[in-house]
């Protein structure tokens, strides 16, 4: 397969040259598509220069969604709000397809760069692999470690109430005994409102949560997501006042949990778990998720509601011609001697 590649520092010629392959009917994933790395940028990227690679062989497409860090040095378009960072494809069947484009890719980026940081690469459908194989046919030395970690839920058909018999006994019991209470009244939106991302964003500044990095980025995407008919925003009140909050969307089979949050002044009542446990049942129940995923980051209490851990990676890849690189590549080596012996 001939490949043709392109360099592009915007997202107006960039969403040219895509012609709809990087939409949302083209791409599954949410953090895979251009108004998702538009808005990104603009609103909590926008001191770094995009640097969106593209590799284009027939109606098969391939891209990098990149951005300057420093001279010479390129890192994914991608923060803390990104469950994950791959390659795009788009038409692209089969794992040779793929290979030639990030092979395109690879040449590409030598030219504009002598350093390149990608993470969190997932290698469930084999992203972070096949990005190693190819940059290093390419000539790049490549050097590959664990980041963070994913922690998901396979729902494998079950209903909510199948699943909810293998939560931990303290969990089911604490949801079963502050539920009776009635203290607590729950609703999910699907829709956005004005007042209902008001009582959110009240509960996010009151619970233990770091200051908002991207307010006005997350309210964008979930009036996006509102309008594509993927939010689900679950709030809980006690006596009227919101107490606890959750950002969800669903889409495809697949649930991701974007934010919670709840007020630590009412956690004796336990309204965040209260409003997990209708979140759960609601995206099973309802929407037919096949998948539930809580993001980056292993946090504890993770692990009652999920089942599975998946290992996010990061590459570190220099351009070997470049005698900037070789402390860099040496150290590296070294590190990895140290550990194998």
């Amino acid at each position: 397969m001939a490949v043709k590649c392109e360099y592009h520092d915007n997202f107006l010629t960039a969403q040219a040259a895509a012609a709809g392959a990087l939409d949302r009917e083209a791409q599954p994933c949410l953090f895979d598509r251009l108004d998702w790395l538009e808005s990104l940028h603009r609103i909590a990227l926008r001191d770094k220069t995009p640097a969106l690679l593209q590799a284009k062989g027939g109606d098969v497409q391939g891209w990098l969604p990149l951005m300057q860090a420093e001279g010479g040095h390129l890192v994914a378009l991608a923060n803390w709000y990104n469950f994950t960072w791959a390659p795009i494809f788009a038409n692209a069947d089969s794992e040779v397809e793929k290979l030639a484009l990030l092979r395109g890719l690879a040449g590409l980026a030598s030219k504009h760069a002598r350093r390149l940081t990608l993470a969190p690469l997932p290698d469930e459908d084999s992203s972070a692999s096949m990005v190693q194989a190819a940059f290093e046919a390419s000539g790049w030395s490549v050097f590959r470690e664990v980041c963070d970690q994913n922690h998901i839920l396979e729902v494998k058909g079950r209903s909510f109430d199948a699943y909810w018999e293998g939560r931990p006994s303290r969990l089911k019991n604490t949801v079963k005994r502050k539920g009776k209470t009635g203290a607590v009244t729950i609703r999910i939106e699907t829709e956005y409102g004005t007042e209902s991302w008001c009582d959110y964003e009240r509960v996010y500044a009151r619970s233990w949560k770091p200051e908002e990095g991207s307010p006005e980025f997350l309210r964008q995407i979930a009036e996006r997501e509102s309008v594509a008919g993927a939010l689900r925003l679950g709030l809980a009140y006690i006596d009227g006042k919101p107490v606890a909050a959750q950002f969800w969307t669903v889409e495809n089979g697949v649930a991701l949990i974007h934010k919670l949050a709840h007020d630590e002044r009412h956690m004796q009542a336990s309204p965040g778990t209260l409003l997990s446990a209708a979140l759960f049942q609601h995206v099973i129940d309802v929407d037919g998720a096949n998948s539930i995923d809580f993001g980056t980051g292993n946090d504890a209490y993770k692990a009652e509601w999920m089942e599975d851990v998946r290992e996010r990676y990061r590459l570190e890849m220099f351009w070997p011609n470049n005698p900037a690189n070789w402390p860099h590549i040496a150290i590296r080596k070294w590190r990895a001697y140290r550990a194998a012996n």
